[in-house]
């Protein structure tokens, strides 16, 4: 007989397993809402890829995990580090693949001056090891700036003692930055600030700052910890423009503080580094100009004072120039001794080599006379030859020119050539007077005639007869 169980009768719901881990989701969060829990954290490896958090909450005897979202994330005034003892705000959840439950942290904060204390001093050796607190790396301030700019809130007390400061000390051009100095996005507004001022131009709208000041006023630690955030220390650091300090009071110190170029410990402290005091360089001016002209008139007295020393001990002129003048005197006597001594020796060498040279230069002078003049006759007769051929072509070629030119061949073609009894070429009719002798010139010889009417009167045939050349002249009617 076979062994069947019969289960017994209940009145027992049943879940699916889905149904039970959300039944006890909504229980747990029901139950719990906003908690604050206190632990330290383990496994915290930054942020995921996904840009959320994930870690776990420890105490001595307990651990639940954590997972803060990235848009929480984003706004934590303080970041998740390894080790930490931290106060977490958040709500109370399960994950029900895993059968899991955990915080999802919207709020984190150190748990106590303690806490803030280690990671402050973590911090500072990590920088530090990094070289932004060495002094080498730091920038001597502009003596007088041109451009300041602060970075600071525009509403507090703090940006007015600084434009007091510098108004009561040196005027400027002064550039704000407003940003928030407290909370949680006060690290990224002056890290932001800081960049932004670098990344200004010459020649641009909005001027380049020659110095910065970065100022907040006093506070407690959780106060000043944005400038204790190494986004705002690695701008610091990276900053071409010279930068001063000035976060709290004087006790206050940041790592702000230990990167910066120059740490004030006051807002108003850092106005007053930053600028001189225009009086004091006036005064300063005017005592540079006392002393220069003090100076000046020392080294005049002083000078004026050896050039009389050094007059006093030259001796006086007359006793200078006494034995120059004697040894002057004696040497004038001699001279003229001298030059006609010399004189007479030169003329007798002179006198000498005259002599000997005569001879030499009548003997050559007359070989060299005779040479020159058969030479000269030689050439003064081809000189004479060439001149007579060409006087006796160019006077060739003036008669050629004549006779082109000349009125017979003017006559030869049948004109004739007109004089009156002085000889002189009558042109027109108006110049022959009746009864005037007249020459008439042809190719081959001369006529005589004589005119028998004045100019105007009716023509007539003359009467003439041809004469030779030489014949007397004849009457031509």
């Amino acid at each position: 007989m076979a062994d069947r169980t019969v289960s017994a009768p209940t009145n027992l719901v049943e879940y699916t397993v889905s149904e039970l881990a959300f039944a006890i989701k909504q229980t747990v969060e029901d139950g719990f809402g906003l908690v604050r829990l206190r632990g330290e954290i383990s496994g915290f490896k930054g942020p995921h890829a996904s840009g959320h958090a994930y870690f776990v909450l420890k105490d001595e005897k307990a651990c639940i995990d954590a997972l803060i979202w990235r848009s929480a994330y984003a706004r934590l005034r303080f970041k998740p580090e390894q080790g930490l003892e931290v106060i977490a705000t958040g709500r109370i959840t399960t994950y029900p693949d895993k059968s899991k439950y955990q915080i999802v942290i919207e709020q984190l904060e150190p748990a106590g001056i303690g806490a803030l204390m280690a990671l402050l001093e973590e911090r500072k050796r990590k920088l530090a090891a990094e070289g932004l607190f060495d002094e080498a790396r730091k920038r001597p301030l502009p003596y007088l700036p041109r451009i300041v700019g602060v970075v600071t809130s525009p509403t507090g007390s703090v940006i007015r003692d600084i434009l007091h400061r510098l108004a009561d000390r040196f005027p400027c051009h002064v550039l704000v930055w407003p940003v928030r100095v407290q909370g949680e996005t006060s690290a990224i507004d002056v890290a932001m600030a800081i960049d932004g001022f670098n990344a200004l131009v010459s020649g641009s709208p909005v001027p380049r700052p020659d110095l910065l000041i970065v100022a907040r006023g006093g506070g407690s630690l959780e106060d000043l910890w944005g400038f204790n955030e190494e986004i705002v220390a690695r701008a610091a650091a990276a900053s071409a423009i010279p930068l001063i300090s000035a976060v709290g009071h004087e006790t206050d110190w940041t790592i702000l503080d230990l990167v910066a170029d120059f740490r004030a410990p006051t807002p108003t402290a850092a106005a007053e580094r930053a600028v001189p005091v225009r009086a004091e360089l006036h005064i300063t001016l005017a005592g540079f100009g006392l002393r220069v002209a003090s100076c000046l008139r020392r080294l005049f007295e002083a000078q004026r004072s050896r050039f009389l020393a050094a007059c006093r001990g030259l001796q006086r002129p007359s006793a200078i120039l006494a034995l120059p003048r004697q040894r002057f005197d004696g040497a004038s006597g001699r001279l003229g001794r001298a030059l006609l001594a010399n004189a007479r020796e030169h003329r007798a060498a002179f006198a000498r080599e005259g002599g000997r040279l005569r001879s030499h230069l009548i003997a050559g002078a007359a070989r060299a006379g005779r040479k020159r003049l058969v030479g000269l006759d030689r050439g003064g007769r081809r000189a004479i030859v060439a001149s007579l051929a060409r006087s006796r072509a160019s006077l060739d070629a003036q008669a050629k020119l004549l006779a082109s030119l000349g009125y017979q061949n003017v006559l030869a073609r049948g004109f004739t050539l007109v004089r009156g009894v002085d000889g002189r070429m009558l042109r027109r009719a108006v110049e022959v007077r009746p009864g005037a002798a007249l020459d008439i010139e042809f190719a081959d010889g001369h006529v005589a005639a004589t005119a028998e009417e004045a100019t105007g009167a009716p023509q007539r045939k003359p009467r003439s007869r041809a004469r030779k050349v030489g014949e007397k002249q004849g009457s031509l009617l």
